[in-house]
């Protein structure tokens, strides 16, 4: 793999670890209480960041490993199974369970962006910010390991 590529995704990678230290007093305080409208659209604002990365992370794979990068109206969720799926240039970057979870977070991003911040809701978004660090890890094992092959 070019080192320019592998220097892309490891800034990514950098920025959504980032993300995480940024945020990890709010992610304490949800871990302890129920947040309120505040810290939701807090919470809402750092699910929607990481998927994001995630998939800026997933799209310099598509465009410059895998010469193809879906467009369209379901290019995000083309993109996701793309990284799910081997081809003849890499092997898949995220198995089958992670590509599941990594579905409810696509979605959650896609209501954010179209809602309102008082239209958010604790027991939906709640599996999201338990799991989210955990997720994170494991993805970024597996994406330190594609890049270093």
């Amino acid at each position: 793999m070019d080192n320019l590529i592998k220097e892309q995704i490891n800034f990514k990678i950098s920025d959504l670890d980032k993300l995480f230290l940024e945020y990890d007093l709010i992610f304490k305080k949800a871990e302890n209480e129920i947040p309120d409208l505040f810290d939701m659209t807090i919470l809402g604002s750092v699910l929607h960041s990481f998927y994001n990365g995630l998939e800026n992370i997933f799209e310099i794979i598509a465009k410059n490993i895998d010469n193809n990068v879906p467009i369209g109206n379901k290019s995000h969720q083309e993109l996701l199974h793309q990284m799910a799926s081997e081809n003849e240039n890499r092997a898949e970057i995220i198995n089958e369970e992670l590509y599941l979870k990594l579905r409810e977070y696509a979605t959650f991003r896609h209501f954010y962006r179209h809602a309102y911040s008082f239209q958010l809701n604790w027991e939906k978004m709640k599996p999201l910010v338990k799991d989210i660090h955990s997720i994170w890890k494991e993805i970024k094992n597996k994406l330190e390991y594609f890049i270093n092959l």
